[in-house]
């Protein structure tokens, strides 16, 4: 974790976490740069025999201020939007070093990523081979793709964010890869790179990945046998991180697992991690606004639901504690936020010591936090704050009303 205690007050870095909020407000995501830099080189450093592509996955947190730290770093991007490959471009990261995921990709995302030669599409599916050569066609440029196949290997996580099963939206069949890749060959405006997988998020077990790309390098010696030579095999993200009790994996474990598989052959190695950058540099800072009894205790916060979906939508736990620590018994609380919904809860059953008023801190946040926040509710969205070398940057300010309206209009009046 990025947090830790001086006595009885908490520091984020070098900063204590009432200054920021001081300064700053309630709620605020503080992400550590100097936690982010370790995640993404403790990557590269395991994986440094294998001289691999590690493309982070922007999806779990798109800040500019994030993906600028991690392209001065020398990080590759993984995308599933053309707004994802916009904000990489306005970060300074490499299209060049950018693959695009997704099973959805419209025509004017194809257009904007080949206009940027970006280093390969993720297909998903026949009909986007099809578009993508129809396009590459009219621009007057091959397309690099890879083939994102679908092993059916079931990850052991939250159904919701497996991705590498049969009945799952992603990826191409197994079965059918071998027969995409020889149409994908004679397509006239189609450059093949590589081959994908990407078995989910929250991956807490080497044997998914072991599974998988034992099942991915049978394809590619396949593919071999009809003279089809793949550049690179990308074995996408999803390492798990400790939440509360999880063992989380080490990159060095899988780097070892994937070197021996790998064997003799000359194939280049990609990877997609989002959480396991991320997810522990990030810390939520969020305010008490009252503590009521009503059966059990609720401690009523000004952070909600629509600041951190994760707690309502996968039930996901994450630790919260005081931002000034006192004596005195703890009750247990409920830690919930002002919106008009049942499932408005960001912890349940904690024992705390709390009074109206206290600082709170939900560690473990910066994945999967402010990029799956909404207005519901018209709350205007959280400030988000990097800490650098003892500095607190604000890199994205608070959102107000006038923001939120401003796409808006009301009916003209007769």
């Amino acid at each position: 974790m990025t947090t830790r205690y001086e006595e009885n007050t908490l520091f984020i870095e070098a900063l204590s976490c009432e200054a920021l909020a001081k300064e700053f407000g309630t709620p605020t995501f503080i992400y550590s740069a100097d936690r982010i830099l370790k995640n993404f080189s403790n990557f590269k450093r395991s994986f440094e025999p294998l001289d691999p592509m590690v493309c982070y996955a922007v999806k779990a947190n798109s800040n500019l201020g994030v993906l600028g730290l991690l392209a001065e770093a020398g990080a590759g991007f993984d995308i599933v939007s053309g707004g994802e490959l916009q904000r990489v471009i306005a970060a300074g990261g490499a299209p060049s070093k950018t693959v695009f995921s997704g099973v959805g990709k419209q025509r004017w995302e194809i257009e904007l990523a080949l206009k940027h030669k970006i280093y390969c599409f993720n297909v998903e599916s026949r009909s986007e081979l099809v578009l993508i050569n129809e396009i590459a066609a009219a621009l007057k440029v091959d397309a690099p793709v890879s083939i994102r196949v679908n092993p059916d290997v079931d990850p052991g996580t939250h159904p919701y964010i497996a991705t590498g099963l049969k009945e799952n939206k992603f990826g191409v069949p197994y079965e059918e890869a071998i027969a995409l890749y020889l149409e994908a060959r004679d397509l006239n405006h189609v450059e093949i790179r590589g081959i994908d997988y990407h078995l989910g998020s929250q991956i807490d077990s080497l044997e998914p990945y072991a599974e998988g790309l034992a099942k991915i390098l049978e394809l590619i010696d396949q593919l071999a046998r009809e003279e089809v030579i793949l550049e690179h095999v990308d074995i996408g993200g999803g390492m798990g991180i400790t939440y509360k009790d999880e063992q989380a994996l080490d990159p060095a474990e899988l780097a070892s697992a994937v070197y021996q598989q790998l064997g003799n052959r000359n194939i280049k190695l990609l990877m997609e991690p989002g959480r396991s950058i991320v997810a522990d540099a990030g810390t939520l800072l969020t305010r008490v606004i009252t503590l009521k009894e009503n059966h059990r205790g609720f401690a009523i916060v000004d952070a909600a639901m629509n600041d951190l979906i994760r707690p309502a939508l996968y039930e996901a736990w994450q630790n919260v504690i005081p931002a000034t620590r006192r004596e005195g018994n703890a009750r247990t609380f409920n830690i919930v936020g002002p919106i008009c919904e049942s499932g408005d809860f960001l912890a349940k059953d904690r024992e705390l010591n709390l009074e109206e008023g206290d600082l709170l801190a939900i560690e473990t946040s910066g994945a999967y936090g402010f990029v799956m926040s909404s207005n519901y509710n018209t709350r205007n969205r959280a400030a988000e704050v990097i800490v650098k070398d003892g500095i607190a940057h604000c890199v994205r300010q608070r959102e107000t009303f006038e923001d939120q309206i401003k796409l808006e209009s009301t009916v003209p009046k007769d």
